[in-house]
């Protein structure tokens, strides 16, 4: 095990709310940041004591950069593998690029789970438009088909309907590889976040609740309704699995549902997650610090609650703008993210309600 002493420098690949949350939790803890983002307005390098603007496929500049860092680690799951290879030497990387690997295609990723005993709903590759029709005859419709790579918050997928033509959906994904889904009877979505340390300890929060509107988290709840509970020890074990198996250090999330037959593995994100941002107020120790403490190899924080309940929910767009309405409850914890521009479907920030 690695122990970086305060006064070290954590290297962070991406620069949206995640790296900002995490470099205010390092800043805590006597860390610099060092943010690595090919957008200029990266609302993380405000916050960070450096900053890197340059791409992401810029090997010369991604060696510069770890060269800086102590550690490095992510806050986007879609930063390309190839370029990674070629730093490794410059500074440990946290979680380890095999998560990234498996995470960023979906077909990787499922087979992933069910190789450690996860059940996943039923799925098919599609390479191209012949085998879209096969996809579907195999899994059924309803169904929903996402891009392999680069799909997230709804992005890249396309929900079909039996007697729908398969040639505007093929459209709708612009004709990239995919993978169709069949659908699940589910009666709660839920995740499983855990941080692992290097020592391979490994710890957990409590299970949310979440709810989804148009493909984008709305609102995370905990403790979760009894219908989960019943499922978290399966779905935890599951994700502690997939963990040891990837070596994995830091936080990692995976999302579920709850279904008549038990948890059904969906993704897993190999970063500090959205449905784990009510742990700055409702956990001892949150998702974000945890992260910081797992990378840097230091002992890992309670995860325990620190409210009888909480609730998170995300800002979407225009309701950031109810930033007075929403600050006159003063058990409302705000977080806005410094998203200049405002736009439909962009997490612009959240608030978090603790209830003792």
């Amino acid at each position: 095990m690695r122990t970086l002493p305060p006064g070290s420098t954590i290297g962070i690949l991406g620069g949206g709310q995640l790296g900002r949350m995490l470099s205010v939790a390092a800043a805590q803890l006597g860390y610099r940041c060092h943010v690595y983002a090919p957008n200029a307005n990266s609302v993380a390098a405000e916050v960070a004591a450096e900053f890197t603007c340059a791409q992401d496929d810029d090997v010369a500049a991604l060696t510069r950069f770890a060269e800086s860092c102590d550690v490095v680690t992510f806050e986007f799951e879609n930063v390309p593998v190839g370029p990674l290879h070629e730093i490794r030497d410059c500074a440990p990387l946290h979680p380890p690029i095999a998560a990234l690997d498996i995470a960023q295609n979906r077909i990787a990723e499922k087979v992933f789970a069910r190789d450690h005993g996860g059940t996943t709903a039923p799925f098919a590759e599609v390479s191209d438009r012949a085998t879209l029709d096969i996809a579907i005859a195999e899994v059924g419709t309803p169904a929903i088909l996402k891009t392999i790579r680069m799909g997230y918050d709804g992005k890249g997928q396309s929900r079909i309907r039996r007697g729908d033509d398969l040639e505007d959906h093929w459209q709708a994904v612009a004709g990239k590889p995919c993978v169709a889904e069949g659908f699940v009877t589910f009666s709660h979505e839920f995740s499983v976040i855990l941080v692992r340390g290097q020592d391979g300890e490994v710890r957990f929060w409590n299970t949310p609740h979440n709810v989804h509107e148009d493909g984008i988290l709305a609102i995370s709840t905990t403790p979760a309704p009894d219908a989960i509970l019943a499922q978290q020890d399966a779905a935890r074990a599951l994700a502690a699995r997939m963990a040891e198996a990837m070596d994995y250090v830091g936080v990692l999330t995976c999302e579920f549902f709850a279904t008549e037959a038990g948890p059904v593995f969906n993704e897993m994100a190999p970063r500090v997650h959205n449905s784990g941002h009510w742990t700055i107020e409702g956990a001892v120790t949150s998702q974000f610090e945890n992260h910081i403490r797992a990378i840097c190899g230091l002992p890992l924080g309670d995860t325990g609650l620190a409210a009888k309940r909480v609730e998170m929910h995300n800002l979407i767009g225009p309701q950031a703008d109810e930033w007075q309405a929403l600050l006159a409850d003063g058990a409302n914890h705000l977080h806005l993210y410094g998203k200049g521009e405002t736009r439909p479907g962009r997490k612009m920030g959240h608030v978090t309600k603790t209830y003792f």
